[in-house]
């Protein structure tokens, strides 16, 4: 077994390395089914847990030495990457579990799994032959989560340096994990740039589809809105929905000395403008905030709101449909967890419209934005 899985990692590495630079991404049209009812979303569930902890397991096999050098990194923190994978594993586990309660009904992908050691032991000898039904998915699932592994592995490497989404600082912070089996949250991002600004379409199309969203605002950003139209105007766009904020600027909240003026300032003012809609919720640029800053967002009455499914849609390389390619993906490996949209990015407009119409029949749910980070 060990040396199956010293072979495995070797092919692993070599992958990783030929694989194209950028986000993690599957062309969805390689899976041979609709997601057309909830059974079908747990077998395609469970075939993407299966392709995820494989790769999981096999980068176990990696040294210390091996993993610098896949993550591109001359330094790593391999004990903030151990417990990422413990992480990963726990809620594999858990996720396939439930994926499994289906087996009755269609057992592609069903295998015996009881504990953390089965599901090992079935993900390390998981493949499918040329003439499987699911054979055209295969390899690229197989790309994508090798792939999107590195992109968690190498934020976690980064840690304590550089903050991420990938590590809860405290009690104050919330991601998708808490949220139950199959339901979602729908989050959007200022972003950094601008233009264009998509979070009128974004409001629209979310009353339409009677659904709701939490935009994470800069507060410079709504000062001039403020400047160049009414309060009025301000809370119709958001009518509907909640806001939270993401600080004064788009900037690292992480070394940043008025780091705790750019949050307070903002949320005067969203409070003050838009009672309706603001919720007590702060989303760190990029997920950079600081480790000692439990104390503060405690005694504001703020929560820390991050995400767990990132459709990568702010790089130029992804375009609306990769993006929601990659999001649906996500949701059948995470089965619950918040998505965290950018409204400064074309590729949303594309994006939510093919992901509602590919999980309408799937059995999935949506979390109220009130609701979401509780």
């Amino acid at each position: 077994m060990r040396s199956a899985l010293l072979f495995a990692a070797c092919l692993f590495s070599l992958a990783a390395t030929a694989a194209p630079v950028g986000p993690a991404t599957l062309d969805r049209s390689t899976w041979p089914e609709q997601l057309s009812n909830p059974t079908l979303f747990d077998v395609a569930s469970r075939a993407e847990i299966l392709t995820f902890a494989r790769a999981l397991l096999a980068s176990e096999a990696l040294d210390e030495a091996a993993l610098k050098q896949r993550l591109g990194l001359r330094m790593i923190n391999l004990d903030a990457i151990n417990r990422l994978r413990e992480r990963m594993w726990q809620r594999l586990l858990a996720n396939y579990n439930f994926a499994q309660q289906s087996c009755d009904q269609d057992a592609s992908f069903c295998f015996l799994v009881e504990d953390r050691d089965t599901l090992r032991e079935q993900a390390g000898k998981f493949e499918l032959g040329e003439n499987s039904y699911y054979a055209r998915w295969a390899e690229p699932s197989r790309q994508f989560h090798e792939r999107y592994l590195d992109e968690q592995l190498r934020k976690a490497a980064l840690l304590p340096q550089t903050s991420s989404e990938v590590e809860l600082l405290g009690d104050h912070e919330r991601n998708g994990e808490q949220l139950n089996d199959r339901l979602f949250v729908l989050s959007f991002d200022s972003g950094a740039n601008l233009i264009p600004d998509h979070s009128a379409w974004l409001g629209e199309y979310l009353r339409e589809a009677k659904l709701t969203g939490t935009f994470f605002v800069l507060g410079s950003e709504i000062q001039t809105r403020l400047a160049q139209g009414s309060v009025a105007q301000l809370q119709e766009l958001y009518a509907g929905q909640c806001v939270g904020v993401m600080g004064w600027e788009f900037r690292a909240h992480s070394h940043w000395q008025d780091w705790q003026y750019s949050i307070t300032r903002s949320v005067d003012l969203v409070k003050n403008r838009l009672p309706e809609n603001f919720v007590p919720l702060f989303r760190p640029p990029n997920g950079q905030r600081r480790a000692e800053g439990a104390s503060f967002f405690k005694a504001q009455g703020l929560q820390v709101a991050l995400w767990d499914i990132d459709p990568q849609d702010s790089n130029r390389q992804m375009s609306g449909e990769a993006s929601a390619q990659r999001v649906l993906t996500l949701m059948l490996l995470w089965r619950h967890g918040v998505i965290n949209f950018n409204s400064r990015q074309d590729a949303v407009t594309t994006a939510l419209p093919w992901l509602m119409a590919q999980t309408a029949q799937s059995g999935i749910g949506w979390e109220d934005c009130q609701d979401a980070f509780r």
